[in-house]
């Protein structure tokens, strides 16, 4: 497996992952573009502690690649979000 750190780079705290965050406690990260949706399901899993249920993948008009991580209910968004420093 891959190093978390060089897969996950760093959560985007826009408008629209701030409601994605509230609303269906899923959290947006910036991820490296190689990286499949398994290493960083294990990445997200290993570095916070939290259950991921489903990634998402798509490359923005950047070419950056967005992860849209779903967690387990028992893992609020918002508490690995201010974990971080964001909210």
């Amino acid at each position: 497996m891959k190093d978390p750190y060089s897969v996950l780079k760093y959560p985007l705290s826009t408008e629209k992952s701030v409601r994605a965050m509230e609303a269906e406690n899923k959290i947006i990260f910036i991820v490296d573009a190689k990286a499949t949706k398994k290493e960083i399901k294990e990445a997200m899993e290993q570095m916070f502690k939290v259950k991921v249920l489903k990634v998402n993948t798509l490359f923005d008009m950047e070419g950056r690649k967005k992860a849209y991580i779903k967690l387990a209910v028992e893992n609020p968004a918002i508490d690995v979000m201010t974990k971080l420093g964001l909210m």
